[in-house]
């Protein structure tokens, strides 16, 4: 692999897009910015993905699924946030194709104009801010404390697989609390997951801080990230979390009936990660011979490859690799026995 790879020293863009080529981890789809994620890399967001949803559930929150389309007028109501995003929203303005007069093709109907636009979700503040308002009633219904599982999409013009996409998955947590502190104390607890993820999963130093006035949230009172160090020297923002303070409660009208019985605006945070964070893998331990991961992040520890002469040999040697694989899983390892007969056994380890 090494000979197709591009050397950090010679052009450091290039040794990572042919890592991740190489490394079967992405390809870049029909659509411009669109991203195909395939096996090898969807494993390791899997695992990502298993490992940081544990650490939510260990800290009070639950899943649940808001949806993909947003109303524009939603993010007309809060006026720094749709600033932030206006210039990255795909918009769809029809509900249905018909086939063109020449029969060629399709078209969009002109019929099919939609009453009112609705935004392919950047980001999901608006439309879980108004679901929130039917939620939240009084003290009683506080705090909530949901994440997502989503995807989301961003109309980027400069592109590159993992950490900058038109479309990409990731997860965003949305709490409401009925006080500031509460609020707070939330938002440096889920940024100290991340930074407790990076370290202890990706083995990924990281620094906790505070995003300047111009660089944080549109929407936010407050963001605090991880960021990581690559080894181009450059630093690289791999995750966020932002106290909203009652700007997105002001904006929904999401209101709660404290112990007294008086009426108080809510206090919000969100947080998320995204598939960057398989950029900053692959930034942070990869070399000029190909990709290096975590053990914890692998999806495959451990490869054997039978070397025989005769059936009978291969039969016997892949039924003690069955039992080593089997040792080996016990022991919490995930392991390949690459008996594809169409290669040789020296194509199979310059491969792995």
């Amino acid at each position: 692999m090494a000979k197709e790879i591009t050397s950090r020293q010679e052009n450091y863009s290039q040794w990572y897009n042919d890592i991740v080529t190489k490394a079967g981890l992405a390809e870049s789809s029909a659509v411009r910015g669109g991203m195909v994620i395939k096996p090898n890399g969807y494993a390791i967001w899997e695992k990502m993905h298993d490992a940081l949803d544990k650490m939510f559930k260990e800290t009070g929150h639950q899943n649940a699924y808001f949806p993909l389309f947003i109303p524009k007028s939603f993010l007309s109501r809060e006026a720094e946030h749709v600033e932030g995003f206006a210039k990255e929203c795909a918009v769809v303005t029809h509900h249905r194709l018909k086939v063109s007069d020449d029969g060629k093709g399709v078209v969009v109907d002109p019929d099919a104009k939609l009453e009112e636009e609705l935004v392919v979700r950047p980001t999901s503040e608006t439309i879980i801010w108004n679901t929130y308002k039917n939620w939240i009633n009084s003290y009683r219904d506080l705090p909530i404390l949901v994440n997502q599982w989503a995807n989301v999409v961003r109309w980027e013009m400069r592109t590159r697989l993992f950490l900058r996409t038109a479309e990409f998955l990731w997860q965003e947590g949305h709490t409401a609390h009925a006080t500031a502190a509460e609020a707070i104390e939330e938002t440096e607890k889920m940024v100290n997951v991340y930074a407790k993820f990076a370290r202890e999963y990706m083995s990924l130093p990281v620094v906790v801080g505070h995003k300047s006035d111009s660089e944080r949230f549109a929407g936010a009172v407050d963001t605090l990230c991880i960021e990581a160090m690559m080894q181009d020297g450059k630093a690289l923002q791999a995750g966020t979390s932002h106290f909203l303070g009652q700007n997105f409660a002001k904006a929904f009208d999401v209101q709660y009936a404290n112990q007294n019985g008086d009426l108080e605006y809510v206090w919000a945070t969100s947080w998320g990660v995204s598939t960057r964070l398989m950029g900053a893998l692959i930034m942070a331990h990869s070399d000029d011979n190909g990709l290096v991961l975590p053990p914890k992040l692998a999806p495959i520890h451990v490869v054997m490859v039978p070397i025989f002469k005769t059936p009978e040999e291969h039969q016997a040697l892949v039924e003690k690799m069955e039992q080593i694989k089997k040792e080996c899983e016990d022991l919490g390892m995930t392991v390949k026995i690459d008996d594809r007969d169409n290669l040789r056994p020296g194509f199979k380890f310059a491969e792995w």
